[in-house]
């Protein structure tokens, strides 16, 4: 999906610059250039760790997720955060509350990315 977007960007461009776009030579150099520049970068750690994060706060359902979280009046949550309660939820709020496992679990799960 990210080579097909990259291409058709470099298609629009080069026809924005003058250049024919319906003409075979530009669209299979744009399809070269997005597959040369599409080389697999692969995500960090902290990268994953912030995504596991933005994902487990997005699943919580109310709006005191996380101690830094805001309230509706827009008040810290601090100790009213799911987070901060015994029992209940427990959102990913921290890099630190994201385990080996789970970025692994992510790799595992993404292997294109």
């Amino acid at each position: 999906m990210r080579l097909l977007s990259v291409g058709l960007v470099l298609v629009l461009a080069a026809s924005a610059f003058g250049a024919p776009a319906s003409g075979a030579e530009p669209v299979r150099g744009a399809a070269a250039l997005a597959e040369k520049g599409a080389g697999k970068k692969r995500l960090s750690n902290a990268q994953i760790k912030k995504l596991l994060i933005e994902e487990s706060i997005a699943a919580y359902d109310g709006n005191c997720p996380c101690p830094y979280s805001r309230a509706s009046n827009g008040s810290r949550c601090g100790r009213r955060s799911a987070y901060s309660r015994e029992g209940g939820e427990s959102p990913l709020c921290f890099a630190a509350d994201v385990t080996a496992e789970m970025v692994q679990a992510y790799r595992d799960g993404h292997p294109d990315e």
